[in-house]
């Protein structure tokens, strides 16, 4: 007997180019165990009816700063560059402690789940307190939610050259102690994994030369993966020829991170030439469409990195360049963002929803087990709810009336076999003292930097 069957599926995606109407998905011990088509329903131990709906694996973001929900829409920059906003949020994420990072990721992650995510990075580069981390995956595994956080790290302050304040920066001793700690205590590269951990130096305007070549030899000790940004800005362009005599990507080339163990947020600027060295080094891009259209300074050339077959996942980033975490959004953003740039023919519903999971899965290295439904694959996947009058009319194609019809939120989610979001809400019984407390800690932080 199964432990769990999702039945009266009306289109289920298993992986790109394969699709079944009309079916049940049976789970056993957090995996995949069986599909097939309706009226075979094997028994198992809990049956939930999604009712006709279209059902994916679960979405994966490669890409998010969750402590920054706490200064979500914050007025005073959201105007403004990306150095304009960070500048005017780096004395208000000062006063972050363990409390606070543990609520905004409680609040961040079931913000994730209904929007269809079932595993997400994230990458906590502030740390003017310790064991901030561990918080987080505190939060997650209360939650019972794959999380793959990054020891996010800033080593420039404002009297080195770099852009942030010393009071959210550390020295780089501190940065890899704290980071062989992580990866010692919490990293598990077993099959399944619930946690594992990634290093992650911010960027070229936070982050000296040192600290980048000693983490990727850390990397390459202990085998995990490393994610920054890279060519985000063109103000970054500018700092990098001016401080280092070298271009953003050329600079990530010298400190030993090319290689397929890194994956970078953004990629808006490279060279053509850069861009290619980069894929064929197996570098894999986090593309956040909602932040590159807020912040307005560019956007991946997804097309082309995808055809060049570089590793190309989806990221929400954070507030207040993203101030909301569905990756359903970022999804339907992707879609509308590569069809306006390279014409209708450049992105299908099919390519966002594959970018969304198979492509976030390789830029984690995971894509044996994350990012499809076939038999044997983690049981993480994501029934979608849509409105009987929004899909009035989307007779033919369901996957693309996903994605171009909507709002659609999660009507089931399960992470691990497990469900968390069902019959469209949170089953998360500590969800209305995080919102409490969420509300209270953002209050103050906020307070003293706003009349």
């Amino acid at each position: 007997m199964h432990d769990l069957v999702i039945r009266d599926i009306g289109h289920l995606v298993l992986e790109p180019g394969s699709e079944l109407s009309g079916a049940w998905l049976a789970v056993s011990s957090g995996r995949v165990a069986a599909v097939g088509v309706s009226g075979t329903e094997p028994h198992a131990q809990q049956t939930i009816s999604v009712g006709g709906r279209i059902v994916t694996p679960g979405l994966i973001n490669t890409h998010h700063h969750i402590y920054q929900n706490l200064t979500r829409s914050y007025g005073p920059v959201v105007n403004g560059s990306l150095f304009d906003w960070l500048t005017g949020l780096y004395p208000i994420w000062a006063g972050l402690d363990e409390e606070a990072v543990y609520v905004s990721t409680y609040v961040g992650l079931a913000e994730l789940l209904l929007g269809g995510c079932t595993t997400s990075t994230d990458h906590l580069y502030v740390h003017p307190r310790p064991k901030l981390i561990d918080a987080q995956i505190c939060a997650a595994r209360d939650i019972g939610f794959r999380f793959y956080p990054t020891r996010g790290s800033m080593s420039l302050s404002t009297k080195d050259g770099g852009l942030p304040p010393d009071s959210v920066t550390q020295d780089c001793d501190t940065i890899l102690a704290d980071s062989r700690r992580l990866i010692d205590t919490y990293h598990d590269p077993a099959p399944g994994a619930m946690t594992r951990i990634a290093l992650a130096p911010c960027s070229p305007f936070s982050v000296d030369e040192t600290l980048m070549r000693q983490t990727a030899e850390l990397s390459e000790n202990t085998g995990v993966r490393m994610h920054s940004h890279l060519a985000e800005d063109r103000d970054e362009h500018a700092y990098c020829l001016e401080r280092y005599g070298r271009t953003p990507v050329e600079h990530f080339e010298e400190l030993g991170w090319a290689g397929d163990r890194s994956w970078v947020a953004h990629f808006i600027h490279p060279s053509d030439d850069e861009a290619r060295r980069l894929a064929a080094a197996g570098v894999g891009v986090a593309h956040c469409p909602s932040s590159n259209m807020l912040i307005g300074a560019g956007t991946a050339r997804v097309a082309e990195l995808r055809r060049s077959g570089a590793a190309v996942g989806l990221g929400c980033d954070g507030s207040a360049s993203t101030d909301h975490a569905s990756l359903w959004l970022e999804a339907r953003t992707a879609l509308l963002l590569g069809r306006f740039a390279g014409g209708p023919t450049a992105m299908t519903a099919r390519d966002a929803l594959e970018i969304a999971t198979v492509g976030s899965a390789r830029c984690l290295g995971w894509d044996d087990e994350l990012g499809r439904l076939t038999p044997g694959s983690v049981a993480d996947l994501v029934a979608w709810h849509l409105d009987p009058v929004s899909l009035a009319g989307a007779l033919t194609d369901p996957v693309e009336a996903l994605l171009r019809c909507g709002p659609a939120r999660a009507w089931t989610t399960v992470v691990d076999g497990r469900v968390l979001v069902d019959a469209g809400e949170l089953r998360l019984r500590g969800l209305p003292e995080a919102l409490a407390d969420h509300r209270r800690i953002a209050t103050r932080m906020q307070s003293a930097f706003v009349n």
